[in-house]
């Protein structure tokens, strides 16, 4: 049996900004599926807000995550069937917000999307996309931001003005914020590293 990750021993604080980092097959994006409860160890313990991810299903992960965790992925993962506006209102309207609109709204503009409210993901640029996503990730104010290769699909110039956008959002909200990337200087933004090889840790600062 292949172990992509072995020995790994890691704890977040609230409030802290981690970079993982580690060159492509380091078991980087597998690290934070564990940590966001998205995939499940075959042994060792994962712990998310005090719970026990590594002893409950798809259903019980997905619950504590609810409210807690937002996510922005390298590929964006938008809903192609639906507005900009739709895309951030979504979470809000499954967790019951009285007035999602409103909040959408707040959070597109504040992401500089306010005039494309109404466009389709495939009328947006990747930049455009990726803001929409971010906007997405914040609207329910989450305690933990997992965030893998935001800016991998985007030029550099595009790149670093979501990554300006994703760092004042986490400092604004005092987000929890782990991120995945090969990028030295987009980590060199986190208070500290986890440099992953082969699947263990070779440096943690």
């Amino acid at each position: 049996m292949l172990d992509i990750l072995s020995g790994v021993n890691l704890n977040i604080k609230a409030g802290e900004r981690v970079a993982i980092i580690g060159v492509s097959g380091s078991g980087k994006s597998t690290l934070l599926g564990l940590l966001a409860g998205l995939d499940s160890p075959t042994q060792g313990e994962v712990l998310l807000a005090g719970e026990r991810l590594d002893l409950l299903d798809e259903d019980g992960r997905a619950r504590v995550r609810a409210g807690r965790v937002g996510f922005v992925f390298q590929s964006f993962q938008l809903l192609p069937g639906l507005t900009a506006l739709e895309n951030v209102m979504l979470p809000l309207e499954l967790a019951g917000f009285a007035e999602p609109e409103n909040a959408a709204r707040e959070l597109l503009t504040r992401v500089g999307l306010g005039a494309r409210l109404t466009h389709y993901p495939r009328q947006l640029s990747g930049g455009e996309q990726q803001r929409v996503a971010i906007a997405r990730a914040f609207a329910m104010k989450p305690a933990v931001l997992f965030a893998d290769e935001p800016t991998g699909n985007l030029d550099s110039a595009t790149g670093a003005r979501v990554i300006d956008l994703l760092f004042d959002l986490n400092q604004e909200q005092r987000t929890t914020l782990v991120l995945v990337t090969h990028d030295e200087s987009l980590a060199a933004r986190c208070e500290r590293h986890i440099h992953l090889d082969a699947g263990r840790i070779v440096d943690h600062r």
